[in-house]
């Protein structure tokens, strides 16, 4: 019964929809209506700036870190922590507070693995910031990041197969979350990180 209680608790932590109540009540609009009508941090970025990004991203990174820092403590469950990380990114993509569309789950998804392999998330992140510096495109960056993960985890701590699993999965699924993108990719016409948008068109 506990365990079930985690996995809701980390459900329901991951989805509170942090980027959509900072643009309500600090700025009084809808963020649904603005930009990629995505609900991330990198929408919120084009839309507001970063005095409303930087803490709804980091805090959007707490959602996934925490409850697995909580439940690795209180269970000796191996597997507990890794579901519980899910459960919780799962909510950020799919949150019950906005008719299940959430963000794209990247953030959420690096405080899973922050509490898990650190080592291997900042090798990631090393990666993510290099790809955006060199091509402008956050969904490139994220992707390669999320695919680097895994990677660094075998090569530096090749023991970890429970990081490993998790690794592997998250990138898929963040792969998958970003497909609108490879789409527009494909097409030419994603959107470079840097531009700001107050437009309530949407990206196409």
């Amino acid at each position: 019964m506990m365990n079930i209680l985690w996995l809701l608790g980390g459900y329901l932590l991951g989805s509170i929809p942090t980027s959509y109540l900072a643009a309500r009540f600090g700025a009084g609009i809808d963020l649904r209506e603005h930009g990629s009508r995505n609900l991330g941090a990198t929408n919120l970025y084009r839309v507001l700036g970063w005095k409303y990004a930087v803490p709804v991203g980091l805090f959007d990174v707490a959602k996934g870190a925490v409850p697995v820092l909580l439940s690795s403590r209180w269970s000796d469950e191996p597997w507990l922590p890794l579901a519980v990380g899910v459960a919780a990114v799962l909510g950020h993509v799919f949150t019950i507070f906005m008719r299940f569309k959430g963000g794209k789950g990247v953030a959420t998804a690096a405080g899973v693995v922050l509490a898990l392999a650190p080592t291997a998330l900042g090798v990631s992140a090393l990666v993510w910031l290099a790809v955006l510096t060199a091509t402008g495109y956050m969904s490139v960056a994220s992707m390669l990041g999320a695919i680097t993960f895994p990677v660094a985890v075998r090569v530096l701590e090749p023991g970890d197969n429970y990081a490993l699993v998790i690794g592997i999965a998250l990138a898929v699924f963040i792969i998958y979350t970003h497909r609108s993108n490879i789409r527009r990719l494909l097409n030419g016409t994603e959107n470079r990180f840097g531009k700001r948008r107050r437009a309530a068109a949407k990206d196409t």
